[in-house]
């Protein structure tokens, strides 16, 4: 063989190698995986989330966080200096927590329950301006943990929002003001 033959079959094996990669290339590029579908754009439940520059907005998110159980969600709904309170009744006083640990017991109701039904009752009492609100509401909640163990709750808040700079409404303070 001599070299114009090697040359030529090199060549001939080269482009035929660069053929056959460039044509997987093209036929990997093109197919679609049916397991991994293209992402949405829209957000998931786009339309069931409110508008948070609203006060009704706000309520809806809550709904909404509780439904999906989406912790994010509901993360946006507090303030960094977001305060919960409620009445210990055992011990006769009311007591409190912050933000952060609100957001480690709401993850854990998420958690450990099957589903969350939140429905909002009529607003009570409603008072302030455009930058804070004290809003006092009704709500019944429905915790099930599983078919045996559901709770059903009628309660009612107190909660204290403000408008922050970029026209959001966020709760600073949460109230429970049921007795059970």
């Amino acid at each position: 063989m001599n070299f114009k033959n090697i040359k030529h079959t090199f060549l001939s094996n080269s482009i035929l190698s660069i053929l056959i990669l460039f044509l997987f290339s093209i036929l990997f590029y093109s197919c679609t995986n049916p397991f991994a579908p293209k992402l949405s754009d829209k957000p998931i439940n786009a339309g069931m989330y409110g508008d948070q520059r609203t006060i009704e907005g706000v309520f809806q998110n809550f709904k909404t966080s509780y439904l999906y159980k989406d912790t994010i969600a509901y993360g946006r709904l507090l303030s960094p200096d977001f305060v919960f309170i409620y009445r210990n009744y055992d011990k006769g006083v009311d007591a409190s927590w912050g933000r952060d640990q609100d957001m480690i017991s709401t993850a854990g109701l998420f958690n450990a329950s099957q589903a969350l039904e939140l429905v909002w009752n009529d607003i009570i009492v409603s008072s302030g301006d455009s930058s804070l609100m004290d809003i006092s509401r009704g709500f019944n909640l429905t915790i099930t943990f599983n078919p045996y163990d559901i709770i059903r709750l009628q309660g009612r808040v107190n909660v204290r929002i403000r408008r922050d700079s970029t026209d959001i409404w966020r709760i600073i303070r949460w109230r429970d003001e049921s007795n059970y």
